[in-house]
């Protein structure tokens, strides 16, 4: 029996990540780079601002941050690697990242940091992997009450968690999965 590298994009993400918490531990600064400012910190004339709407994705904060984020990803990612293919799966992560990004720097003062709107873009694009056009599943609408329901009620709530990333994350999912349907 051999170890294969199952889900590429999935993996290499996962080791990016990983690979960014552990620098972070030596060079605490490096964050930075990797969290996405807010509107009130935003330097339009900064090229590395601009980066950062999409690189904020490769940032945790601590072990935590970066297992919660990773115990869903590896277990969904794969099916929708598969499902939607490699490269399908690269643009509808970058396309969540540069839109959670755009919107917390339009309408957010704090930063965002972590791999947390990619989370509920798969749990929500999950939910579309088997369904036919024209009908939309019932595990769907459970997944949005439930998920994107406690997102709501928990954006009431004193934290440092961005659950804009997570209701946005979850928007986009839906999105990609009714105007693209898992491949047969």
């Amino acid at each position: 029996m051999k170890i294969k590298y199952n889900a590429p994009v999935v993996l290499t993400f996962t080791l990016i990540c990983l690979a960014v918490l552990i620098i972070s531990l030596f060079i605490p600064g490096i964050l930075q780079i990797f969290s996405c400012p807010g509107k009130t910190s935003f330097n339009s004339g900064n090229i590395l601002d601009y980066l950062r709407l999409f690189f904020h994705i490769f940032g945790h904060a601590d072990l935590n941050h970066f297992l919660s984020n990773f115990a869903f990803i590896l277990l969904l990612g794969p099916i929708l690697e598969a499902s939607y293919g490699k490269g399908l799966l690269i643009i509808m992560g970058i396309t969540t990242a540069f839109v959670t990004g755009l919107l917390n720097v339009l309408f957010f003062t704090t930063g965002l940091l972590g791999a947390s709107g990619i989370v509920f873009m798969m749990i929500l694009l999950i939910s579309f992997t088997n369904i036919n056009k024209g009908e939309i599943p019932i595990t769907f609408i459970l997944i949005v009450i439930i998920y994107l329901g406690k997102e709501i009620i928990n954006a009431f709530q004193t934290n440092n968690v961005s659950e804009f990333a997570h209701i946005i994350g979850g928007i986009c999912g839906s999105i990609f999965g009714y105007l693209r349907p898992a491949k047969s």
